[in-house]
């Protein structure tokens, strides 16, 4: 590992990926740049934990695109390799993969690749960055099986998958014991269903309350908790009361204790996100709670991928909130017993999304 120096740099710091970052800095010779932006409603991740933050990126906008100014240096530096997400509107990373070679650097892009929609120009700037990099890490094998057949080698693309706080979540998976959490709550023994997240109108939250509705005339009686705020809550609280559900949707708020969230996924039936299911899928299935979300994958968040159908959860199609209620109702009756499912989830946790695997992958695309 001597032979190489690394450079992770990006538009900013997230703090979900605080795990990853840790293991970047204890186990690669690693150096960190991060910009000077926030987006809008993510935690960064707490950089005093990190020992080889170097410096900060200052994010220039242009028009719809910005400019890394600091970002170049990087290529005139001492580095090997660098990473990056490799975002489109970011014209220094360009001009950084235009030069690569002229400098003797290996940039490494770190994206979602492809959605499979992409044509015309869009389809031509996406082929050209990962022409461009040296290798790509890839949140899921969709995005790799689509840009091979568009013509990228096999061999340049390395599937990382995502990851949260993992080490901070096997120690509570591992403790935590069945409660009467929803049953205190509600006071009845009906399914529950959970959404975790931020309350936006893309997440199409108001298609879970549809759906329980349908399946309430059907008299299949759910609760919905909803674990988290924003500015479609109050829209949400009135269409709950509309549909005559004031008695089964608890809308509990934000919660950032880890704790309670175990408690709150491990004792769920479900947890359906009618919109792109990103990063809720992983927080779910990592305290073994399933997961429902649309079919549409040009569309989905990679890790959708972490879906099994009838292992551990079910697709609907899109914007069809009688095929969600059916969905709902298909593993109710079909999914089998709630450990094994629990198991299920656990096991795409432990094989594919957590830090650990990441930090294998990028060793092995960087030293093979």
């Amino acid at each position: 590992m001597q032979d190489h120096k690394i450079c992770f740099f990006n538009r900013s710091s997230v703090h979900y990926r605080t795990n990853i970052y840790m293991l970047m800095d204890k186990e690669l010779p690693c150096d960190f740049y991060f910009g000077d932006s926030r987006p809008g409603g993510i935690k960064p991740a707490p950089l005093e934990l990190l020992s080889n933050v170097k410096g900060q990126l200052h994010n220039v906008p242009i028009g719809s695109f910005y400019w890394q100014k600091g970002a170049l240096k990087l290529l005139r530096s001492g580095y090997t390799d660098l990473i990056t997400p490799g975002d489109y509107y970011c014209l220094s990373t360009w001009l950084m993969l235009l030069l690569a070679k002229l400098f003797g650097k290996n940039i490494y892009l770190w994206t979602h690749g492809a959605y499979g929609d992409e044509t015309g120009f869009k389809k031509w700037i996406t082929l050209m960055s990962k022409k461009l990099a040296k290798g790509v890490f890839l949140y899921g094998n969709y995005a790799k099986d689509i840009l091979i057949k568009w013509g990228i080698p096999a061999e340049k693309m390395f599937t990382i998958y995502n990851s949260l706080s993992y080490d901070e979540q096997l120690p509570l998976r591992k403790s935590i014991q069945p409660s009467a959490i929803y049953g205190d709550h509600f006071h009845n023994d009906n399914d529950n269903i959970v959404f975790i997240g931020r309350l936006t109108a893309v997440k199409k939250l108001d298609q879970i309350l549809r759906a329980v509705k349908i399946l309430k005339d059907k008299g299949v009686q759910y609760n919905v908790t909803f674990i988290g705020d924003g500015n479609v809550r109050g829209k949400l609280e009135t269409m709950t009361s509309e549909l005559g559900l004031q008695d089964s949707v608890w809308f509990y708020g934000a919660l950032y204790d880890e704790r309670k969230i175990a408690e709150f996924l491990y004792n769920a039936d479900l947890c359906v996100s009618p919109g792109n299911v990103g990063l809720t899928a992983m927080h779910a299935m990592a305290f073994g709670c399933p997961v429902i979300s649309h079919d549409n994958f040009p569309r989905q968040m990679p890790e959708f991928e972490a879906i099994e159908v009838g292992k551990t959860g079910n697709f609907f199609k899109e914007n069809d909130v009688d095929s969600l209620a059916q969905a709902i109702l298909d593993w109710k009756e079909n999914s089998g017993d709630r450990s094994t499912v629990r198991e299920n989830c656990y096991k795409v946790i432990d094989e594919k999304y957590n830090p650990h695997v990441q930090i294998e992958v990028i060793k092995k695309a960087i030293y093979q």
